[in-house]
């Protein structure tokens, strides 16, 4: 009976949404009275004069302006907004009456737009802060001016974000015909711009620029300018994301780093690469004879045992010809799958590392990770067993400390040695295994193309490629050396932000795009958007054919030739979409052959493309293109083709993500145009091979016996290749799930070391920040060695002066310290006093504007120099931590655990780092030497302790102490020039500091030796 129930509800909700519409349909539907409001708003200000319409736009910026908080000017904007959008439609009327024309990227136009009543709602949608999901073609560039508009009002900027360089100056140039007429000023941030170019662009009211421009400015801003003149943006208002998707979800698994040159480079990629060219020989060449045998025991009837040959192959090349060929056979492919299926249950674990051990390496072509056999490992290193085992080092270190008959010198250097063992090895272990990885999971022209001696990242949704960008983990090393350029440097991470972090800073965002309904929980988990879907303005008319499914790529690559040939002899215009460029290149190859003239796009000339794309809907045209170039640019249908069924788009893959399928699909039937699109897939192609349902696949190929050439179609198999997409996107969210919640607990030690670095930047006075280190880092130093005061805790007076000595010219001694005779608290107020009373003395010796740029100096190169080492740890806990998982503790807990340790010690290292450098900095050597005349000289040998022997106990001389305390001494000063001799033995580098900080000598006061 429940189940009769669950249907009748289903029933109710099913007839109550077909009375009441959608959620969205609702949505929609309560914007209409605005849009109606808009309209007879805009028919009033027809009778204005411009400078009328110009008046409103300086009236409401003087109001909003008087307004003090950010939530009162959000108040008002949502009151005037009918008003501001009629303002800014009637606007688009005038330019299209008066026949305006212009340059945009060079190219002459004429403005030819007025706001439709769904463009009106998706403004109201994104004024909001939603994603409006517009279709293509439905003028989205053009939907943006109405909230750019009303939010640059504030006079606090509004930002627009795009895809890339190009998209950013033609939509800046074209809508700013728009907001000039209404008198606002708009911004444009371009790749090679300078700083004050910068400032400039975002000093205006709208600006236009790419996602990683706009977060490479808050990282320059925030963690390398040292002045407020350098820094370039003003806030973050208001902004919009254009093809949101593409953004906020495809680029979030890459977070965005500035890095420089690491300082030591220890790669040995080169040396290794002969080596593990040769493996990799050895490993086809074996996969080729096991294959060979499978073939010879299927031929045989065999079947058992040429799947599990077959299976063998796949664990050591799943990309092997014979193995691909074989898995088109319906029985074949069964027998694989049953003996892979097999292998991995629980009970024959042993057997599977039995076989894993008959290869050289195995590879995990779904994780991208390759592993060494034992058989491996001793091809690369045969006199050496122990080559690939990692030493244990905390036994070893146990055992030399253990070990008597050492003195300690001797231990420290054996515990040196074991150390840079492991080093060796670790890095030893991780070249070879990133060179595995390189040599048989990435492909030229796939993931990368080579170009100019350098290997250049092929971005796997766009195409397009990314100067600039490099894989971490030392893989672009491994992938230079592969392909024989030159070997770049190492690169240590300077400052980094993920890009949903980034977005998180603006106040109110939105966001517009094509395809968002398919990742709508996303957008609202992270970034708390939800997702509108605005009707179209004109009903469409695309037909989307089933997929037609191949055995293999070649009948696949066949069906879809002979199709372009049917479609260009009618002079329809067809528009190719491919995943790689790879696929796009092959494509070009067989349609030479049949000599059809096509173009080829693979994303590399942004502005060429947006040219090819513009015009794909011409007469007899063929476009070849990867699935998102040319995004952002209209296909218009040239005359006579709607006649001819309008543009045709092939998709030749299913991409993993079903809404790069959707965008791809609504490249035609733009504004009620006629179009129609189809996919074709074969059994081979990686979404299929690696998250198909490959059984299901096996007995349909079965159930209708599938010949050469033979096709499939059916609304049933596009369910199941859309379930497949599923299992990716879901695993994809998992990751950029995972890479925010590891980024967030980085995003609030960010917040706060990056609001620290501003708060020195925007100080006037930045002594009393100097003041608050020493009030702070002072009482921290003195409980670390006098304990809180209480009774049986051991105080270690000794250290406590030798540490205020190495860093402050206080020469106390123990005379005049005394500190047995206070508690904790008061020795740290007295201390306190007499740090500041000197700085305030050096300070005096020097011109005031020098002395406050010295001060924010020493802050900010404290904090720079060990947020870049904290980055560099961070990242090495970052891919330690998932270990943590084998001992049944989460990751991501350990994570935050210990980096929270870590960010308690750094600030507490930039804390003592600014007291270490306060007296060792100067802003003129003449002041500084002023002030060390002032100091008492004698205490150069007396005083003065060297580290790691007791103060002298001599009584001071009265002179100099009433000059250290601020007096003037008479008479002339007597040197004592006998020789300093050393009372204990010299402390080695690498030896613990004598101050008791816990840290090598060389770390801690041997700095400044």
């Amino acid at each position: 009976m429940p189940n009769l129930g669950d249907s009748e509800n289903e029933m109710v909700g099913w007839i109550l949404k077909k009375i009441l519409g959608s959620k969205n349909q609702r949505e929609v539907r309560r914007m209409a009275p605005i849009v109606r409001q808009i309209n007879e708003l805009e028919e009033k200000f027809q009778s204005f004069s411009d400078d009328q319409l110009r008046g409103l736009t300086a009236s409401w910026k003087e109001e909003l302006a008087k307004l003090p908080t950010l939530e009162e000017q959000w108040k008002r904007l949502d009151e005037i907004l009918p008003e501001a959008f009629a303002v800014v439609k009637n606007s688009a009327r005038r330019l299209t009456e008066r026949g305006h024309t212009f340059t945009v990227c060079d190219q002459p136009m004429k403005w030819e737009m007025v706001h439709f009543d769904v463009q009106l709602i998706g403004g109201i949608v994104l004024h909001r802060g939603k994603i409006s999901e517009m279709a293509t073609g439905e003028g989205k560039t053009l939907v943006a001016t109405l909230p750019l508009y009303l939010n640059a009002l504030t006079g606090r900027g509004a930002h627009l974000v795009t895809v890339n360089d190009y998209l950013a100056r033609r939509d800046a140039e074209w809508m700013g015909q728009l907001y000039g007429f209404l008198g606002l000023a708009v911004g444009c941030i371009q790749h090679d711009q300078d700083p004050s170019v910068r400032r400039q662009q975002y000093a205006c009211d709208i600006t236009y620029g790419t996602n990683s421009e706009f977060g490479f400015d808050y990282l320059r801003d925030n963690g390398m300018a040292t002045t407020r003149d350098q820094q370039v943006q003003r806030g973050y208002n208001y902004a919009i994301v254009d093809e949101v998707d593409s953004i906020l979800i495809d680029e979030a698994r890459t977070p965005l780093i500035i890095s420089g040159p690491a300082t030591i480079s220890t790669h040995q990629y080169d040396k290794w690469k002969p080596l593990v060219e040769q493996l990799v020989r050895k490993q086809t060449m074996l996969c080729n004879r096991i294959a060979s045998e499978a073939k010879d025991a299927f031929d045989a009837g065999k079947l058992e045992e040429g799947g599990l040959l077959m299976f063998k192959v796949k664990l050591g090349q799943p990309r092997n010809k014979q193995l691909l060929r074989m898995m088109e056979d319906p029985e074949k492919r069964k027998a694989i799958d049953k003996a892979e299926l097999s292998f991995y249950q629980d009970t024959r674990k042993e057997e599977l590392f039995a076989l894993k051990e008959e290869l050289f390496f195995t590879i995990d072509e779904k994780s991208q990770e390759a592993d060494l056999s034992e058989q491996g490992r001793s091809f690369m290193n045969p006199d050496d067993p122990n080559a690939f085992v990692l030493p244990d080092l905390i036994s070893e270190f146990t055992e030399i400390d253990l070990n008597q008959s050492l003195s300690d010198e001797e231990k420290e250097k054996q515990k040196g040695e074991r150390q840079q063992l492991c080093d060796t090895q670790a890095e030893r272990i991780h070249n070879i295994s990133q060179l595995l990885r390189a040599y048989c999971l990435f492909e030229k022209d796939v993931q990368y193309v080579v170009e100019e001696n350098k290997v250049v990242i092929v971005d796997e949704y766009t195409g397009r490629k990314m100067p600039g960008r490099r894989w971490s983990d030392g893989l672009h090393q491994a992938v230079e050396a592969k392909e024989a350029v030159q070997i770049d440097r190492e690169t240590q991470t300077l400052a980094t932000i993920t890009i949903q972090n980034y977005f998180r800073l603006y106040q109110k965002l939105a966001g517009m795009t094509g395809t968002a309904e398919t990742e709508a929980n996303e957008f609202h988990d992270i970034y708390k958007l939800d997702v509108l879907v605005i009707p179209t303005n004109r009903p469409v008319a695309r037909k989307d054919s089933n997929d037609r499914i191949y055995k293999t790529r070649r009948e696949k690559y066949n069906a879809v030739i002979n199709e372009i040939k049917e479609c260009h002899a009618k002079t329809q215009p067809v528009l190719v979409g491919t995943v790689s460029v790879e696929a796009s290149e092959l494509l070009s190859r067989m349609l030479k052959r049949e000599k059809i003239p096509h173009n080829v796009l693979n994303a590399k000339y942004h502005m060429q493309e947006a040219e090819i794309v513009a015009r794909a809907g011409q007469a007899g045209t063929v476009t070849i293109s990867t699935n998102m170039a040319g995004r952002g640019t209209d296909i218009k249908l040239g005359s006579g083709v709607a006649d001819r069924g309008g543009l045709y788009v092939i998709g030749t893959e299913r991409h993993e993500s079903r809404r790069i399928d959707r965008q791809l699909r609504g490249r035609c039937a733009r504004q009620g145009d006629p179009g129609a699109s189809r996919f074709y897939v074969s059994f081979e192609d990686d979404l299929m091979r690696n998250f198909g349902a490959a059984d299901r696949m096996t007995k349909i190929m079965e159930r209708f016996g599938l010949e050469e050439g033979q096709e499939l179609e059916h609304p049933w198999l596009n369910k199941s290749v859309e379930t497949a997409q599923k299992r990716v996107e879901q695993r994809n969210y998992l990751i950029r799930k995972r890479t925010l919640d590891m980024d967030d607990v980085m995003n609030n030690q960010r917040e706060v070391v990056y609001g620290y670095r501003n708060e020195v930047i925007d100080s006037e006075e930045p002594r009393p920040l100097i003041y608050e280190v020493i009030d702070e880092a002072v009482p921290a130093k003195v409980q670390e060695y006098l304990g809180t005061g209480k009774p049986g805790e051991d105080a270690n007076y000794t250290g406590l002066m030798q540490w205020v000595n190495t860093t402050f010219p206080l020469g106390l001694n123990k005379e005049r310290a005394q500190f047995e005779t206070r508690d904790p608290e008061a020795n740290a107020q007295f201390l306190i006093e007499k740090i500041k009373d000197a700085y305030q003395r050096k300070s005096s010796h020097e011109e005031p504007t020098a002395v406050k740029s010295l001060e924010r100096y020493i802050i900010l190169n404290a904090i720079d120099r060990l947020w870049q080492e904290h980055l560099y740890a961070m990242d090495a806990l970052r891919e330690g931590v998932y270990l943590r998982a084998y001992a049944q503790k989460d990751p991501l807990i350990e994570y935050k655990a210990e980096a929270y340790d870590m960010f308690v010690e750094l600030m507490a290292n930039i804390k003592n780092e600014v007291l270490h450098n306060l007296f060792r900095s100067t802003s003129n050597l003449q002041a500084f030497e002023n002030f060390l005349a002032t100091l008492p000289q004698f205490l150069l040998k007396e005083q003065a302790p060297s580290p790691g022997s007791p103060a002298p106990q001599h009584a001071p001389r009265p002179q100099p102490a009433m000059a250290m305390a601020g007096g003037s001494g008479d008479g002339e000063m007597k040197l004592d020039l006998a020789p300093v001799r050393r009372e204990l033995p010299k402390v080695g580098r690498n030896e613990p500091c004598p101050c008791g900080s816990g840290k090598k000598y060389k770390n801690c006061c041997g700095r400044v030796a």
